[in-house]
């Protein structure tokens, strides 16, 4: 199969989900921004950029959760040439570089019409990617090592709707102690202890990187796999 034949096959399996959630999540903020009652730019600002740090993060990482147990017979899977964990991880890639395209041009339409400058937590146009890069690939992490354990892209993507809203309606909680600011998904928009928003945001990529490796050691066991599959 030629490269750019499999990464449209990959691209269509990574669903719907994968495809169109990135776009809508942008959409709702947009929405979200123009019927905002409160006066201000500088709150149309946060609303904005809480469709980068929010929105699309929660779509990515629903989406990453789909990506296991969409195939309905892994054991033949197993037996191709190329692993099924390679062909999830592909699915994955197409899945954040779509996300990150559609992050990437909302962001520089933000900047270019002035939007990103009017909110004082912005941290620049280059270090301010993080606004969304971090929290995206923390869900999203989260979400593919859950649709790994699990084999439930229903259960997978439950998981990572409920550590969103956790983290949203108890975010003053989560400032009161070092593990939950580190770990604090909207840390640029919903605010931060002074000098730790570098941390946390490192903080949530080495979550990521530690999720996506666990979720390749349960990709790993083949028989847990079928065993799942005949259930």
């Amino acid at each position: 199969m030629r490269p750019l034949t499999l990464w449209r096959y990959e691209a269509r399996r990574a669903g719907w989900a994968a495809l169109l959630g990135p776009p809508l999540a942008v959409a709702l903020g947009v929405v979200a921004a123009w019927a905002n009652p409160l006066p201000g730019e500088t709150t149309t600002a946060r609303i904005l950029l809480g469709a980068l740090e929010m929105a699309i993060p929660l779509a990515a990482g629903v989406a990453c959760g789909s990506l296991t147990g969409r195939d309905p017979a892994v054991e033949i899977q197993l037996t191709a040439a190329t692993s099924y964990r390679a062909t999830l991880l592909r699915r994955m890639a197409v899945t954040l570089a779509w996300t990150a395209v559609i992050a990437v041009l909302t962001a520089a339409v933000l900047i270019a019409t002035g939007w990103w400058a009017r909110w004082p937590e912005n941290h620049g146009p280059v270090a301010g990617q993080l606004t969304w890069l971090a929290p995206t690939l923390g869900l999203s992490g989260l979400g593919f090592a859950a649709g790994a354990v699990f084999r439930s892209p229903a259960a997978a993507g439950a998981l990572v709707t409920t550590v969103w809203a956790l983290q949203q309606f108890f975010g003053d909680a989560a400032q009161q102690n070092v593990a939950g600011r580190l770990l604090y998904l909207f840390a640029t928009t919903r605010g931060a202890v002074p000098g730790d928003w570098a941390a946390n945001r490192l903080t949530l990529l080495a979550v990521a990187a530690g999720f996506v490796a666990l979720a390749l050691v349960v990709l790993g066991h083949s028989e847990r796999l079928i065993g799942e599959e005949d259930e």
